[in-house]
């Protein structure tokens, strides 16, 4: 079983940054993408940085730039440097971790046909950014 823990969000003004965290436990090992995803108020879910085993990232057009993903393996945690924030960037931040194989990493979002894929998601982090 996979478990993760997200932290590190919380209110900042138009330009600030925050670093969110996510603490990974359980075994991911092998092929696998780890995704911060968000979700604002009354929307839906959106990708916005991907990272996967081959160290490989990805970012959504809104993030690009700005934001930062990154893993330490040997601390088995997920980060999300992010800079020069809007207030269209106020959502809960989720970190996602997709273990399968065949992985499919483009446009900060990873996917797979795999028939035996794992999702695994955090709580969840707040980022509230304000104007």
């Amino acid at each position: 079983q996979v478990q993760l823990v997200e932290s590190g969000g919380g209110s900042v003004q138009t330009g600030g940054s925050l670093t969110l965290s996510c603490a990974i436990t359980g075994d991911i090992s092998g092929s696998y993408c780890l995704m911060w995803v968000r979700q604002a108020s009354g929307k839906g879910r959106e990708g916005v940085a991907a990272i996967d085993s081959d160290d490989i990232t990805t970012y959504t057009d809104a993030a690009k730039g700005r934001f930062t993903i990154s893993q330490d393996r040997p601390k088995n945690t997920l980060y999300l440097q992010m800079t020069a924030l809007k207030p269209e960037d106020t959502a809960m931040y989720s970190c996602v971790v997709l273990i399968a194989s065949r992985i499919y990493n483009s446009g900060g979002y990873c996917s797979s046909a795999d028939s035996e894929r794992r999702n695994y998601w955090g709580q969840g982090t707040q980022v509230t950014v304000s104007s």
